[in-house]
């Protein structure tokens, strides 16, 4: 058995790194999230084949969201595994944001023809509209 002082996670070194690996991989970390959100919807659509690809290659290439340890460690994960530890990710998942960020922006700034809807939309109908009318 491990003496009580073991169980504490009080170790300063391994919780500022674990801090400072949480703070440093915001950069990288909503493409990793965007390629399995891809990858997951293709996955349940007619291009199942290319989803088999894009899978492969994100694992080959490791492009996949990390698994973070309690000392700060990044880990690999497969595409199974990420499936597996995130059920509440459905296959339309990224469907699912596409279809809201529309109706947000909306209020926030109309668009110049209300109830047009397109991800592919330019200037006023365009998704990276701003107040000042530029793009972001």
């Amino acid at each position: 058995a491990l003496p009580a002082s073991s169980h504490r996670c009080s170790y300063p070194a391994k919780s500022s790194r674990l801090r400072a690996a949480l703070r440093d991989r915001g950069g990288s970390h909503p493409p990793r999230e965007l390629y399995f959100l891809i990858a997951r919807y293709l996955s349940a659509g007619p291009c199942r084949r290319a989803a088999q690809v894009l899978v492969q290659e994100l694992e080959q290439y490791q492009l996949l969201p990390k698994r973070l340890d309690w000392e700060g460690n990044e880990h690999s994960r497969s595409y199974e595994e990420l499936v597996l530890s995130n059920k509440h990710v459905a296959p339309d998942h990224l469907l699912q944001i596409c279809q809201r960020i529309g109706p947000m922006l909306d209020k926030e700034i109309p668009p110049s023809i209300s109830r047009v809807t397109s991800l592919l939309g330019a200037g006023r109908q365009s998704l990276l509209r701003t107040a000042k009318g530029t793009l972001i």
